[in-house]
């Protein structure tokens, strides 16, 4: 008795759903990775239930309950905001902006502020807030 030799089938693993998944994972990881957050100045910073911590970035714009404003520890005034912002950018990461407002201070000066730091040339701005309990 003889057999046909029959074909061979080429062996295939589809790998596509196994990539998704694992892209997946790799987004979650980064979007869930927690970094320190250390502020210079005494705020009372707004609270928010969908708040992240984000990686301290080198620049920092802190805003008090007063309007004084400080960008990075040095004191600043909002005439020279854009100026400083423009000297600055440079050595800006990502051209990535932290914002902490104080809770007390006015929303228009908060939206003023925000204006004029994007004329300055900031890309990213982040709006710094503490998670609530």
């Amino acid at each position: 008795m003889q057999f046909k030799p029959g074909k061979r089938r080429k062996v295939f693993i589809n790998i596509t759903s196994m990539i998704d998944v694992m892209f997946m994972l790799l987004v979650f990881l980064m979007i869930s990775s927690t970094f320190l957050d250390q502020p210079g100045i005494k705020l009372e910073l707004p609270s928010a239930e969908s708040s992240t911590l984000v990686e301290q970035k080198d620049y920092v714009l802190f805003v008090d309950k007063a309007g004084k404003m400080y960008l990075n520890d040095k004191d600043i005034v909002l005439d020279n905001l854009e100026a400083k912002i423009k000297d600055a950018l440079p050595k800006m990461k990502d051209s990535a902006l932290i914002l902490k407002a104080d809770q007390d201070i006015t929303h228009g000066a908060v939206v003023r502020i925000m204006d004029i730091v994007r004329k300055g040339g900031v890309k990213k701005l982040i709006i710094g807030t503490k998670q609530q309990k």
